[in-house]
């Protein structure tokens, strides 16, 4: 199955300032979700991002809230974004199917989430480059999860230019000089 721009969101989940610090790999993690969150602007595709109680681990990093135009968040204090009402009602809203998913941790929140959204009829997209948890064997232990539940996983720079779809597309050159 080929992913299209139409009826395709990102969802951004949990990249918040206490839980950030503690990433595996969490600078690299950080440059690739701007890299991806750049590249869903330029194909002109519309983002959700989650909080995990706020009030507890803080506020979405600075470096992704700028980069996203008229930045706003969901509150949410389940695991799974889908527990919370206003992450499945602004789905539903934007008339999504295609879900790409980044943010942390990739084996708590990340992977519940798309097991839910799976199972609600949505394709869930994990974008493995742009997930982590605070240990490498927490991100292995999920991405086996992942393959078990049929989740589809990728990179940020294959889904960018799957959605692109081709080099005479006029968000070519501007994806092709964010990924490189």
């Amino acid at each position: 199955m080929r992913i299209t721009k139409k009826n395709t969101v990102g969802l951004v989940i949990d990249i918040q300032e206490r839980l950030f610090p503690v990433m595996c790999d969490k600078e690299t993690l950080l440059k690739n979700n701007q890299v991806l969150i750049q590249g869903l602007n330029e194909l002109g595709l519309p983002i959700i991002v989650t909080q995990q109680y706020t009030k507890g681990i803080g506020e979405t990093l600075p470096e992704i809230k700028s980069a996203i135009p008229d930045f706003k968040y969901i509150e949410k204090r389940d695991f799974s974004c889908c527990d919370e009402p206003a992450v499945v009602e602004k789905i539903k809203e934007l008339n999504a199917k295609n879900i790409i998913i980044s943010g942390i941790e990739s084996h708590v929140c990340v992977i519940q989430t798309a097991i839910d959204l799976k199972e609600s009829g949505f394709n869930p997209i994990v974008v493995m480059d742009c997930v982590s948890s605070r240990s490498k064997n927490n991100i292995e232990l999920a991405k086996e999860r992942f393959r078990y539940e049929g989740i589809m996983m990728t990179s940020y720079e294959s889904i960018l230019f799957e959605l692109t779809r081709t080099s005479a597309a006029s968000e070519f050159r501007a994806i092709s000089k964010l990924v490189k």
